[in-house]
C-alpha cells in the first residue's frame, strides 16, 4: 500500500514561522575600497620581500589589464596596485624583519574611524527620520480624533 502524496502547494497555516522582512539600508560596494581591503587581508603577516614579489606581480597585471576589454574601466585594479605600493613602502621604511599587520597601520585605523563616523551619521539620520514619522503619525491620530484643528 502506498502513502498518499502531500498536497501541492502546501496548505497555508495561520502561524508565522519567521519574523517579517525589514529592509536595512546598506552602503554600496565601492570596487576600489574592496580591492584595498583584499590586499590588506592578503598582505597580513607578509615580510618586505614577500610584499615586493607580490608588488611585481601586481605591476605585471596592471600592464596586462589594458589589453583586455573587460578591465578598461576597472577601479579595483589600480587601487590594489596602489595599496601594494603603499604597503611595500611602509615595510621598506620600517625595521628589517617587520611583517605587515593591518591592526597597526595608521591608514587602516583612519579608514576605520571614518567608516565608524559615517555609520554613526547614517544611524542618527535614520533615527531622526523615524522620530519625524512617529510624530507625524501622532499628529494624524489627533487630527482624526478631532482634537487637533490644524496641523
Amino acid at each position: 500500500m502506498t502513502t498518499p502524496l502531500p498536497s501541492w502547494p502546501p496548505r497555508r497555516t495561520d502561524r508565522r514561522t519567521s519574523s517579517p522582512y525589514v529592509a536595512v539600508p546598506r552602503e554600496s560596494a565601492v570596487p576600489a575600497r574592496t580591492g584595498r581591503r583584499w590586499v590588506r587581508r592578503r598582505a597580513r603577516g607578509m615580510s618586505a620581500d614577500a610584499v615586493a614579489a607580490t608588488l611585481d606581480v601586481a605591476r605585471f597585471d596592471a600592464r596586462q589589464n589594458p589589453r583586455h576589454e573587460d578591465f578598461s574601466g576597472d577601479e579595483r585594479g589600480p587601487a590594489e596596485l596602489g595599496e601594494w605600493e603603499r604597503i611595500a613602502q611602509l615595510l621598506a621604511d620600517s625595521t628589517p624583519g617587520t611583517v605587515y599587520a593591518p591592526d597597526t597601520d595608521d591608514v587602516v585605523r583612519a579608514e576605520l574611524a571614518a567608516d565608524a563616523a559615517a555609520a554613526a551619521a547614517r544611524e542618527a539620520e535614520l533615527r531622526e527620520g523615524m522620530r519625524i514619522a512617529a510624530r507625524a503619525d501622532e499628529l494624524q491620530a489627533l487630527r482624526e480624533l478631532g482634537t487637533l484643528a490644524q496641523a
